[in-house]
């Protein structure tokens, strides 16, 4: 009944306790019946919002990219700061931000649980880049902190290299590996007119996550 009742607490409790258990277990080692026991519902309140456990962590990203939509959008709509500024702290921020650790433990690796990759990547392609990356290229093409051409598709490119080839759960690398991969995304971003995205504090927080 109580479920029924108050069925957004529910979804909180289960998201919640279901975050703190794949941080914390890993994914793949909690089972759905663990879930169950540390919510202590039933079954059949589980499975009244939830089809599998893999619909929960997809309901864990869709909340943790909803509040990073939040944080972004202040950033994207500070007049203090021009494009390539806001480009920066957006990047910053996402690495920075603690749904960033959270995203990073409670992940599966993603090339063998492709469903989730692709989740990712759609969120990148409908949200990220026409929401906020795009926006702020145009805002530094238009205040002169960028020389760059074809905001939308350079948008794409900086976000399939930063959650693609950059992201330790796609293809993982050791910490010297990962620097060079910064390295390398700041050298072809300065090619094509966007100064050094990484400062050396966002590029060592990357290459803790080589942990």
């Amino acid at each position: 009944m109580a479920r029924n009742k108050y069925p957004e607490e529910t979804v909180k409790l289960i998201l919640d306790v279901s975050t703190k258990m794949f941080c914390e277990k890993g994914y793949d080692n909690t089972s759905l019946q663990d879930i169950i026991n540390e919510t202590k519902l039933s079954k059949g309140a589980i499975y009244h919002h939830f089809d599998s456990k893999e619909d929960i962590l997809k309901a864990i990203f869709q909340r943790i990219g909803n509040e990073n939509a939040v944080i972004f959008a202040k950033i994207r709509d500070n007049d203090s700061l021009n494009g390539l500024e806001k480009l920066r702290e957006i990047f910053k921020t996402a690495v920075f931000n603690s749904n960033q650790s959270v995203l990073l433990t409670v992940s599966p690796q993603l090339l063998n649980n492709p469903r989730f990759l692709a989740m990712q990547i759609e969120q990148m392609y409908e949200i990220v880049v026409p929401e906020f990356v795009e926006p702020v290229l145009e805002q530094g093409i238009k205040d002169k902190s960028l020389e760059i051409e074809n905001s939308h598709e350079i948008a794409e490119v900086i976000m399939v290299l930063s959650n693609v080839w950059l992201n330790p759960l796609v293809e993982m690398t050791d910490k010297e590996g990962m620097e060079k991969r910064c390295n390398t995304f700041n050298a072809l971003l300065n090619g094509i007119g966007i100064n050094t995205l990484l400062d050396e504090e966002t590029i060592s927080a990357f290459i803790q996550f080589c942990k």
